[in-house]
């Protein structure tokens, strides 16, 4: 849905006056996506703020992920036009129960899924992301014990790729748990050519990946990937039909950087509420208030800061992209 004229002259004025830069997580309006100057997964947007010269940073995104960008950018302002946008995935697990669970594994090495509070990542020894998680496992000296927090679904995909045993939380985000094996099943059978593209948060990663390794799953390719990944996928593979197991939002993007291919949603009802709570009104008034600011102190930003140090000394997740 396109903004009105007034709401886009506003928002370009203020973007210029507040030395703004917009980002916007590949889960958000498409109306959203459409107006910001990066697009892409979380890491990757702070990442490419952090580079910029915007002393203004809006986070069309949820919490975790501007404080994240606060992290890496602390000379500038991060505002998140709607401070209310949590993740249900993040919230499975505070500072308080990390530090439990280390207290009964002592000499373990905690590895943090970016989707957690900068509380959680600065009691953890390495960040990552769905798309350098393998790449930080497989770092990790294999007679090392690992905690692996938040999301369950991408810990059990990580042991099997990587062979490790891991403990793992038993935290998930509530729109990838509901993408189950039923879903892909309905998919397949009304599009029986088309490619899987399934993040690994997904509900249906196991059984997923169970019958590829069984032999049991013909037909085209199947691609557990970041989103980023999936966009990569989507524009470089020859298939024209793609099954998309993950948040709709993305699809926008996807149908944008590849409008010959058509993309099909696992499941219509993966829908992020809280990604898609950030509208155009509020990023006008956010940039007008500057407000509502997201901060870390800059004590737990410092050791979170080492966490996603160690995980960049690892593999970067792929950057985000700027809309032309």
């Amino acid at each position: 849905m396109a903004i009105g004229e007034a709401l886009h002259a506003r928002i370009e004025r203020l973007r210029r006056e507040r030395d703004a830069v917009i980002l916007a997580h590949n889960y958000q309006l498409p109306e959203i996506q459409d107006m910001a100057d990066f697009v892409g997964d979380s890491l990757g947007l702070s990442q490419q703020a952090a580079a910029t010269d915007a002393g203004v940073i809006v986070f069309c995104g949820v919490h975790f992920m501007a404080e994240t960008a606060a992290i890496l950018s602390p000379q500038k302002v991060v505002l998140l036009p709607d401070a209310a946008a949590g993740c249900s995935l993040a919230d499975t697990i505070d500072a308080e129960r990390l530090r439990e669970w280390k207290s009964r594994h002592p000499g373990a090495v905690v590895v943090s899924y970016v989707n957690t509070s900068a509380e959680v990542k600065a009691e953890s020894d390495y960040c990552c992301t769905s798309s350098n998680a393998e790449a930080v496992i497989r770092s990790i000296p294999e007679d090392r014990e690992i905690l692996f927090c938040p999301d369950m679904f991408l810990g059990a995909h990580l042991e099997r790729v990587t062979g490790r045993k891991l403990h793992v939380w038993m935290g998930e985000c509530h729109v990838h748990a509901g993408i189950d094996p039923a879903h892909l099943e309905r998919a397949r059978t009304e599009h029986p050519g088309a490619e899987l593209l399934i993040h690994p948060e997904c509900g249906c990663t196991s059984s997923t990946l169970y019958r590829m390794s069984s032999g049991d799953l013909d037909g085209p390719a199947t691609v557990v990937t970041s989103t980023e990944g999936m966009v990569r996928r989507a524009a470089s593979s020859p298939a024209s039909t793609f099954i998309v197991a993950t948040e709709v939002g993305i699809l926008h993007r996807m149908r944008q950087l590849a409008p010959g291919k058509a993309f099909v949603s696992a499941s219509e009802d993966a829908v992020c509420r809280y990604m898609k709570m950030i509208t155009p009104d509020k990023v006008a008034q956010a940039l007008e208030d500057l407000a509502p600011r997201v901060t870390v102190d800059p004590a737990v930003a410092e050791r979170a800061r080492r966490a996603i140090d160690r995980m960049l000394e690892v593999g970067a997740p792929q950057p985000a992209r700027a809309v032309a």
